[in-house]
C-alpha cells in the first residue's frame, strides 16, 4: 500500500483498492481498556526493555487506557496485563515478523552513522515555522484554522517545515541511501507500490517522528478527525517517497493504511506530481462511485504540508520534470481499529454509507407519507 498514486480523473479505475499492510496491534474491549485514556496518568517507559512482540511505544500509549486499578500497579503488572490482550489479537506469525523487523532495524542503527544528528531529536523552532508553531501551542480550533486551509471538505493544507528542515532531511536521505548503496544492503522500501524511497523509523527517526505525531498531529487530529479515533493515535510509520523521470513517476489509485495521513513536501525542483482526491470510504464502498462535489486536486508546494483522512481515496498524476521528495507519516489507532470491528455502519465518516444512510431515510418517510394517504383515503 502506498501514500500518494494516479487514476482517471473523475472516475476510480476498476481494480480493487484495498488498505496496506504495515502491521497494527488492538485492542480488546472485553478486558474494559478505557474507551477514553486518562490524560493526568504519566505512562512508563518501556524502551529499557528488549525481546518485546510489541513495540514499547506502544505500551506506553496503551498504557493510558488501563482500567482505573490497573494504573498504580507495577510495571512489570501492567506490562503483562496488555501483552496478554495484544497477544489475544496478534497471531504468531504477525509476532514473528515484528521480531524480525525489530532485529533488521537495530541491524541499521547498530553500523549506520547519520549524517544530520539534529534530526534525530525534534527541535520544534528549528523545524517547524512560526505560524505552525503558534497554532500548536494555542491548541484550539480556532488557532488551528487560522493557518489552515480546506480546499475540499476533510482535507487540510498549511505551511508546516522551514526549508532547512526539508533540506537536512532530504540530504538525511540521500547520505542514508548511499550507505544502503555502499554496503549492498537489502533496505526495505516504504510500502508495496514505491520503488524509490525509504523507511526514515528504520534508521533511527522512528522517536522523533513518534514525537511529531503526538504533539504536533494528534492535537489536530483531535480536532478535524474524531470520528476516526483523531485524539487516540498512538503509532505510525514514517517514510520518505522520490518522484521523477528515473525514479517513481506516478502512484496508482488508492487508500491509505492510517487514520490520518500526513504529507509534506520537501522538494526539490519538479513539475507536475499533483495529488487528486475523490472521496472518504469504508472497506464495503472503497470502489464505489465518485461524486461530482469529491473530485480535488492538489498542487505540491515545498514545505506545504496536507492532512487527510487515511480511507480518502486519492493518487498522485505524473511528476513529469525534476524530482519530487516527500515526507509521508501515517497515523494510527489501536482503539478506532479495534472499535471499528464491531461496527457495520460507517455513515459519520465514509461518503456512499452516509449516501446509503439518507437514501434509506428518504424512502422510509416517502413510504410513512403513502401510508399516511392511504389511511386519509380509507376514513374519507
Amino acid at each position: 500500500m502506498a501514500t500518494d498514486g494516479a487514476a482517471d480523473r473523475r472516475r476510480p479505475p476498476p481494480q480493487t483498492l484495498s488498505a496496506g499492510n504495515n502491521g497494527n496491534c488492538v485492542m480488546s474491549l472485553s478486558n474494559r481498556l478505557r474507551l477514553m485514556p486518562n490524560k493526568d496518568h504519566k505512562a512508563e517507559s518501556y524502551e529499557d526493555l528488549e525481546q518485546l512482540e510489541f513495540s514499547p511505544l506502544l505500551f506506553s500509549s496503551l498504557e493510558r487506557y488501563l482500567p482505573p486499578t490497573m494504573l498504580n500497579a507495577s510495571r512489570d503488572l501492567k506490562l503483562q496485563y496488555m501483552r496478554d490482550i495484544l497477544l489475544r489479537y496478534s497471531p504468531e506469525s504477525e509476532r514473528t515478523r515484528v521480531q524480525r523487523h525489530r532485529e533488521y532495524r537495530q541491524k541499521i542503527i547498530t553500523h549506520y552513522q547519520p549524517l544530520q544528528r539534529e534530526l534525530y531529536t525534534l527541535q520544534a523552532e528549528k523545524f517547524f515555522v512560526p505560524s505552525f508553531l503558534r497554532a500548536i501551542s494555542e491548541n484550539t480550533e480556532d488557532s488551528f484554522r487560522s493557518i489552515l486551509s480546506e480546499p475540499s471538505p476533510g482535507v487540510y493544507t498549511f505551511e508546516m517545515l522551514q526549508p532547512d528542515f526539508c533540506d537536512l532531511l532530504v540530504t538525511e536521505v540521500e547520505n542514508f541511501q548511499g550507505w544502503v548503496h555502499e554496503t549492498n544492503f537489502r533496505v526495505m522500501r516504504p510500502n508495496t507500490m514505491n520503488k524509490y524511497g525509504c523507511v526514515l523509523d528504520d534508521f533511527g527517526l522512528e522517536t522523533m517522528l513518534d514525537k511529531l505525531m503526538e504533539d504536533f498531529i494528534r492535537p489536530m487530529s483531535k480536532v478535524f478527525f474524531p470520528e476516526v479515533g483523531g485524539s487516540t493515535l498512538d503509532t505510525h510509520h514514517g517514510f520518505v517517497v522520490e518522484y521523477g523521470i528515473d525514479r517513481d513517476v506516478e502512484l496508482g489509485f488508492h487508500v491509505d493504511d492510517s487514520e490520518v495521513t500526513l504529507n509534506v513536501c520537501l522538494g526539490k525542483q519538479f513539475s507536475g506530481g499533483d495529488l487528486f482526491f475523490r472521496g472518504v470510504r469504508c472497506d464495503k464502498h472503497v470502489n464505489s462511485e465518485t461524486q461530482s462535489e469529491e473530485i480535488f486536486d492538489y498542487p505540491h508546494v515545498p514545505g506545504h504540508a496536507i492532512l487527510h483522512h487515511g480511507r480518502h481515496r486519492h493518487g498522485a498524476r505524473a511528476t513529469t520534470s525534476g524530482r519530487r521528495v516527500n515526507l509521508l507519516l501515517w497515523c494510527r489507532s489501536s482503539v478506532f481499529r479495534e472499535l471499528k470491528k464491531y461496527q457495520k455502519d460507517f455513515s459519520n465518516w465514509c461518503g456512499e454509507c452516509k449516501r446509503e444512510k439518507k437514501e434509506r431515510q428518504r424512502q422510509s418517510i416517502a413510504a410513512t407519507k403513502l401510508e399516511i394517504l392511504k389511511i386519509n383515503g380509507q376514513t374519507a
